[in-house]
């Protein structure tokens, strides 16, 4: 099952499988529905390592993925064509809704280096440094705090768009709830956020507005 054609037919497979995982497994880590509104107001995006399209992985024993045996249906073990398990998968949906939460999540009363610690747990370091270089921006922080910004974040998964043997590519929802002396809004922004790393150890290295793509 290595020629052309099955590793084409694997694929197709793949992607069915991603999307009633991404309901099964990848849906309660990403908050249900999530509520509408709020990317982060006055950050940047920024880029780092990409993940490699999905259609590039193809069949490698020992990366992690299950391997399996056909089941009893005749339908092929889905698994030995993925770098990552189930709960592989899990841990990393939980790390990308954890870091999207704290992302979108800021207070003008908060120091840089206290949102910083927000990140850290599930941030690459370099990451973490450039996203709060873009927090304590002058313009960005005078303007957070002259309108004594208070913003709620909330991150929902939308997708797998790209996978490799140690990276994870999600289309990441952002929502915020931002309350100002000029009122209450409410923002929303779709991200793609890549992971690195194996097993259930992920940690986020780069984020960027999906309309930019990750590629």
């Amino acid at each position: 099952m290595d020629s052309p054609f099955w590793r084409r037919v694997a694929f197709g497979a793949i992607v069915c499988l991603l999307v009633g995982l991404g309901a099964y497994l990848i849906g309660p880590a990403a908050h249900g529905s999530g509520q509408s509104g709020g990317a982060r107001s006055g950050r940047a995006s920024e880029a780092g390592g990409h993940a490699s399209p999905a259609a590039s992985v193809s069949r490698s024993p020992g990366t992690g993925a299950a391997s399996t045996a056909s089941g009893s249906s005749g339908e092929p073990d889905i698994y030995q064509w993925l770098p990552f398990t189930p709960a592989g998968l899990a841990a990393a949906a939980s790390v990308v809704t954890s870091f999207g939460d704290a992302y979108g999540t800021y207070s003008y009363t908060e120091s840089t280096a206290a949102y910083a610690a927000t990140l850290s747990p599930v941030t690459s370091a370099q990451l973490t440094a450039q996203i709060s270089a873009a927090f304590s921006a002058p313009g960005v922080a005078t303007e957070r705090v002259s309108g004594r910004q208070v913003a709620t974040g909330r991150a929902t998964i939308d997708s797998i768009s790209a996978f490799g043997p140690t990276s994870l590519t999600f289309t990441v929802q952002v929502s915020q709830r931002i309350a100002s002396t000029s009122g209450t809004r409410q923002l929303s922004a779709s991200y793609s956020v890549t992971l690195t790393g194996s097993g259930t150890s992920w940690q986020v290295t780069s984020i960027e507005l999906a309309s930019v793509g990750n590629s």
